[in-house]
């Protein structure tokens, strides 16, 4: 069973939307491994709703990729608060990054849960290893650093998936 991060670690001062955003509904206070936990967690609701609400190919992708817009253009303030308020650049618990990521790895993909765990895999994987140009992206200041890498990382895995998925 997945351990949280104790309430008595966090900082006193929190802005409540910020965290609850940032940490993804409190996804990022998992461990180890809270951006697993938030593609996971992403992955979860995308399956959910094409599987719930049966939309076209099409409408899965626009929503989708919706979705990863919101979650960005939200994400970055929120990022920028939690991280002030933790006291550290990139704070481990911030995976509204890695939600961001993840839905942009999965548009345009197929509905299926082989499509979408190659998807968790390999936005897991450029998240990890940060090829450029992902890392650099990281350098931008505050939340936009914390965000972009990771959008950056869900691109890459969105173009490799495509490809296996046109030629296997």
């Amino acid at each position: 069973m997945a351990k949280q991060i104790p309430l008595s670690k966090l900082p006193e001062k929190r802005t409540t939307w910020a965290w609850l955003i940032g940490t993804f509904f409190g996804a990022g206070l998992m461990k180890p491994g809270p951006g697993t936990y938030g593609s996971v967690a992403a992955v979860l609701l995308w399956f959910a709703a094409a599987h719930t609400l049966h939309p076209t190919p099409f409408a899965l992708a626009i929503g989708t990729a919706i979705a990863a817009l919101a979650a960005t253009l939200i994400g970055i303030p929120a990022a920028t608060i939690v991280a002030e308020e933790s006291g550290r650049k990139d704070p481990g618990h911030v995976v509204i990054d890695e939600v961001a990521g993840q839905l942009i790895a999965l548009i345009a993909i197929p509905s299926d849960w082989q499509h979408a765990a190659l998807s968790l895999l390999l936005f897991r994987l450029f998240d990890i290893l940060k090829p450029p140009p992902v890392r650099q992206l990281e350098r931008l200041p505050a939340g936009t650093g914390i965000m972009l890498d990771d959008v950056a990382a869900g691109i890459l895995a969105l173009i490799c998936a495509q490809l296996a998925h046109l030629f296997f």
